[in-house]
């Protein structure tokens, strides 16, 4: 595997290059040219090593061997904005020798498993095997910022019934919760201007400010900075599935306004909602964007519900609170039968490459897994490491680039050769 190993190093670090977070709409780029020009680099890519492939007008591309009943492998190439606080170039794509290590936005979320899905057709198609399933390897360009890419693909083209989606954790996932991204409205007052925070929906915010008088004895107390006029909080990113591993910079800014029944609202489980669980795991609820306009204050929270329940759980809680809201985007659960075929035979997988013995898990992040009617998310991440997805200095190991050339391989092997 030496030579698909070093492909993927010099491919992945290429793919990383492009700025494929949302930009501009042009023609043929609806999700901004870097999106656009990196789906064109991948699809040429598997050109090259022999493939079929077809560019859906830029929502999407798609990576096709074989024949038969189709099986879906699903991931994207767009990435979140990089954010602040790196100490590498987010778009760098500089392989680190020294340390094992590709880094730059996107090496894990997804681009990095993307190639490794489309190095393991290689291996296969090299090895001679020819499967008895058509596998379709779908990249949208348009996951972390609304699933357009899914719905044109859809719309233009036959999405499988069954696969895997290489776009979150190891052993498998059987479970996803429910997703929605609700705007919140809430008052606001002349005492201040200018206030806004946050990126993205499923970001945590790390970067909140507010034009404001400066009160010495607040800003000590808040830890935050006054620049320019400007009240200035910095936090730290991470997924919005999990808002516990990031530090969010408004809390601290409403606490220093005064708006502390927002604040309540917002961080104190004011809708009475965060203590629902069930064996997917509990509600998260993170608020991810503010911004001030003449008609108020605005926040765009991620809510990750379980995936046993309904989203009138969440809604009815924020209605009983007489809160204004709009859905800016929401995806149904996804639970499948853990003893079903497709999430023994990936676990199995995986267990037999690494010698481990796991056990099928649910998770908060939602993935392209939903788009099919049994579909499971199926790694990269695994227990016990670093978590660096959405977050600054997002890095690939020359290790894991490894580990996911062999479990994919194996993976559509066992499930469309045999």
């Amino acid at each position: 595997m030496t030579n698909y190993f070093e492909l993927a190093v010099k491919h992945i670090s290429e793919a990383v290059k492009f700025d494929s977070s949302q930009g501009l709409p042009e023609s043929g780029a609806p999700f901004g040219k870097g999106a656009a020009d990196c789906l064109e680099y991948f699809l040429n890519l598997a050109s090259s090593f022999g493939f079929e492939t077809k560019n859906y007008d830029g929502y999407a591309g798609e990576v096709i061997f074989g024949e038969g009943e189709e099986f879906a492998v699903l991931a994207h190439l767009d990435v979140v904005p990089a954010g602040s606080g790196w100490t590498h170039e987010p778009f760098g794509g500089e392989v680190d020798y020294g340390n094992a290590k590709i880094w730059g936005r996107g090496t894990m979320d997804d681009k990095g498993p993307a190639v490794c899905a489309l190095l393991a057709m290689k291996v296969i198609k090299d090895k001679g095997l020819l499967p008895k399933k058509k596998i379709k390897l779908i990249v949208g360009c348009n996951e972390e910022s609304g699933w357009a890419c899914i719905d044109y693909y859809k719309a233009h083209a036959h999405m499988p019934d069954t696969g895997f989606s290489p776009d979150a954790d190891f052993p498998v996932i059987y479970a996803e919760k429910g997703i929605l991204h609700l705007k919140l409205a809430f008052p606001s007052n002349s005492a201040f201007t200018g206030l806004r925070g946050g990126e993205r929906g499923n970001m945590v915010c790390d970067l909140c400010e507010v034009r404001t008088a400066a009160d010495e004895a607040k800003l000590k107390k808040y830890n935050l900075v006054y620049e320019n006029g400007k009240v200035i909080s910095r936090g730290k990113s991470a997924h919005g599935s999990t808002p516990e591993l990031g530090i969010n910079a408004i809390a601290p800014v409403l606490k220093y306004l005064g708006l502390t029944d927002m604040h309540a609202k917002l961080f104190e489980d004011g809708f009475g909602i965060c203590g629902l669980e069930d064996e997917t795991g509990r509600l998260t609820f993170s608020p991810n964007v503010i911004e001030q306009t003449e008609q108020g204050i605005f926040v765009t929270c991620d809510v990750r519900y379980p995936a046993t329940m309904d989203r009138s759980d969440v809604l009815g809680a924020v209605e009983k609170a007489k809160i204004k809201y709009e859905i800016i985007h929401e995806q149904a659960p996804l639970f499948n039968d853990k003893n079903c075929e497709l999430i023994k035979t990936l676990c199995g997988v995986y267990n037999e490459v690494t010698g481990k013995h796991m056990q099928p898990v649910a998770i908060g992040g939602g993935t392209y897994a939903r788009a099919l009617k049994c579909g499971a998310a199926f790694g990269p991440e695994e227990d016990g490491e670093e978590q660096t997805i959405h977050k600054p200095d997002e890095y690939i190991t020359f290790d894991k680039i490894r580990l996911c050339l062999e479990i994919y391989r194996l993976a559509l092997e066992r499930l469309t050769c045999g």
